[in-house]
């Protein structure tokens, strides 16, 4: 069986991030293009993180056992 991506758009201020670093924060809760609640954790984006936050269209792998492969923004 082949492993599952789930695709999203994402549009975090930076201050919406910053609770990640003052512990405000642990997961990111977004909505998936074909309408699946998606909870993941908040450090798997952050390396897309700018001075204006996170925005974009992202796609996320994930094994057959749902467990995290990566994750990558999307040209759109």
């Amino acid at each position: 069986m082949d492993n599952q991506r789930i695709r999203f758009h994402l549009d975090l201020s930076y201050d919406q991030y910053l609770g990640v670093y003052q512990g405000r924060a642990k997961n990111v809760v977004t909505k998936a293009e074909d309408g699946r609640r998606v909870i993941f954790p908040a450090g798997n984006i952050q390396r897309f993180l700018s001075k204006t936050g996170i925005q974009g269209y992202f796609e996320m792998e994930l094994t057959t056992q749902n467990k995290f492969i990566g994750i990558k923004k999307l040209d759109q």
